[in-house]
Formats: C-alpha cells, sequence, structure tokens
C-alpha cells in the first residue's frame, strides 16, 4: 500500500511577534516630533485585537502607517490584520479597532477545497475546523496544491504546516 502524504492550510499570527510589533510602534511613536505630547497609543486587548487611538485623523492614519510597517518588518501576513471603521472617541479623540484573523473562515474554506478540487489531482481535501487538510499520494501533486494556492489572489492569510 502506497503511503499517503500531507500537509494542513491554516492562518495563525504568531502573538509574541504581534506584542513585539506593538512594543516598536510605541518606542516610535514615543520619539516622533509629530506625536510630542499627544495621547496617541496603540494598546493589544485581551481579545486578541488591538485599538489605535490619535487626536484626529492625521495622527491615526501615522499610526495604522507605523503599525503595517513594524508588522511587515517581523514578518507577520498584512492580509491576517483587519482595520475596522474609525470611531469618535472620548474627548473628540479617534479610535479603530484592529482585528487578528485566527483561523479560516468556513466560507473562505470551501472556495479553497473548491479551488483544490478544480485542479483535477489526485489529491483531497478536508476541512477541519479552522483549517484544511490536503492529502495524497504523490509529494508532486501537493506541492503543486502549495504552489497554486499560493498564486490565487486571497483576500485573506494563509500557511503550509505539518508537511508529511
Amino acid at each position: 500500500m502506497a503511503e499517503t502524504h500531507s500537509f494542513d492550510i491554516v492562518c495563525k499570527v504568531e502573538m509574541h511577534e504581534i506584542k513585539n510589533a506593538i512594543d516598536q510602534a510605541q518606542k516610535q511613536i514615543a520619539v516622533r516630533y509629530d506625536f510630542k505630547g499627544s495621547k496617541s497609543s496603540i494598546t493589544l486587548n485581551k481579545d486578541d485585537t488591538i485599538t489605535l487611538f490619535a487626536e484626529d485623523d492625521y495622527k491615526l492614519s501615522a499610526l495604522t502607517e507605523i503599525l503595517k510597517e513594524k508588522m511587515a518588518k517581523r514578518n507577520i501576513p498584512l492580509k491576517a490584520i483587519t482595520f475596522g471603521k474609525t470611531e469618535d472617541a472620548v474627548g473628540g479623540t479617534k479610535r479603530q479597532t484592529v482585528t487578528l484573523q485566527t483561523g479560516i473562515p468556513t466560507d473562505k474554506a470551501k472556495e479553497i477545497v473548491k479551488a483544490i478540487k478544480n485542479l483535477k489531482l489526485k489529491v483531497q481535501a478536508k476541512i477541519q475546523e479552522d483549517q484544511v487538510r490536503v492529502s495524497g499520494q504523490k509529494i508532486d501533486d501537493l506541492q503543486l496544491v502549495m504552489k497554486e494556492l499560493k498564486d490565487m489572489d486571497n483576500d485573506f492569510a494563509m500557511q503550509f504546516i505539518n508537511y508529511k
């Protein structure tokens, strides 16, 4: 009987890397001239969301760019973060919530499975909670699936783990 090979498609962000990126962003805010004396901040919440506070829209957009830059430097996929709407907060300040993607949503997982089936390779794709398991007899087929999925223009981040 032939050996079966597999890998999992997931979306995970390393929380310690997120914390490091936020710490670096806060250090940069502390020394930037345009943030001197302002009450701007970036906070990691207990529910793994990030809250940006700033005095006006200009500072909020600058905070957003600083955070994106620091996350990119720490190899956090920017597709794994979603910026919410800008809200008015207390005292005329602005607030924005940033959501971190954890796991692949069911509708996106179904799209991945459909795309894999359209490749017409001898592989199976199964949705398992918030990830997709792909298995097959030939390693070359699995590598082709990975390549094709990487080439797809998805609006979410995905990583390939447990490659056996």
